[in-house]
């Protein structure tokens, strides 16, 4: 299916309208074969999604660019609740920059601008919503801390739930940090190189320089694409986290956004330990 059979009224990702089930459809074959022989994933805890809820997935980034435990969880998602059921994913803007492409074809299958607007507008339309609010940092963070929930001190998902009322469902996973190896983030010295007047590639700002092992580089630096490992992912979906307060007041008071934040990562990273634990 060619992009130029899409005519495209709005900029890329600011639009609900573009999610298109055919094109997910078109994925499913591809996604089965990396799931079940692949990544050979084992999953639990699909029981605590609520089926006449919408609500705001909450997850911990792994494995670089590939991300391949969040694919590998839409394809969960996919299978049980169908292509049609919509969930929208918030996407990083510099994806438009770096590979128009590449992120029109995320569009397709559900992403959306990471932009407070599109992520209400996404809830209020019915439909869930789901965020890695680690971002770059998050996906790229040295091996040493792949067993650590992190969200790089961002707390916008939390004012998101308690404004819009929906409760935060977390998603963790375990062994898509092994797909490729972090060895350290370089990004402060090439941050100082920069200003002392070296160019960032592409004229991006890449907010990480990574030092990786992995395919198909071998060693790489800076945030390249790449192939994962074929390493077993186990994910699993976590019960739903409620707040006792909600509403425009909850969502601004300080105090209460950092309660609110640390019950998130504190309960996140209790699961994960958990589930290192069992595999």
């Amino acid at each position: 299916m060619s992009l130029k059979e899409y005519n495209l009224s709005t900029k890329p990702g600011w639009s609900l309208q573009e999610r298109d089930p055919r094109v997910i459809q078109s994925f499913m074959p591809a996604w089965d074969w990396l799931y079940h022989h692949y990544f050979r994933v084992q999953t639990s805890g699909w029981e605590n999604i609520p089926s006449d809820k919408k609500v705001l997935f909450v997850g911990s980034h792994n494995g670089g660019f590939a991300a391949p435990d969040m694919f590998m969880m839409m394809y969960d998602w996919f299978i049980r609740f169908g292509v049609e059921r919509p969930v929208y994913g918030l996407m990083h803007p510099k994806v438009w920059q770096i590979n128009a492409s590449l992120a029109q074809l995320a569009v397709f299958c559900g992403a959306i601008q990471a932009h407070p607007k599109m992520a209400i507008a996404a809830l209020r339309s019915g439909a869930s919503v789901l965020v890695y609010p680690g971002g770059l940092q998050d996906v790229f963070r040295p091996h040493k801390l792949r067993h650590k929930i992190y969200f790089a001190g961002r707390r916008g998902f939390i004012k998101l739930a308690l404004r819009e009322n929906v409760a935060i469902v977390p998603v963790i996973s375990n062994g898509a940090h092994d797909t490729l190896i972090v060895v350290a983030d370089a990004y402060k010295m090439m941050q100082q190189l920069h200003s002392w007047g070296m160019p960032w590639l592409l004229g991006i700002d890449p907010e990480v320089f990574p030092i990786y092992l992995g395919l198909p580089w071998g060693l790489a630096f800076g945030p390249l694409p790449n192939i994962p490992l074929p390493i077993p992912i186990h994910t699993r979906v976590c019960p739903p986290i409620v707040f006792e307060q909600y509403g425009d007041e909850a969502a601004s008071d300080r105090a209460y956004v950092n309660t609110c934040y640390e019950i998130v990562h504190s309960q996140m990273q209790q699961e994960l330990d958990s589930l290192v634990r069992t595999v």
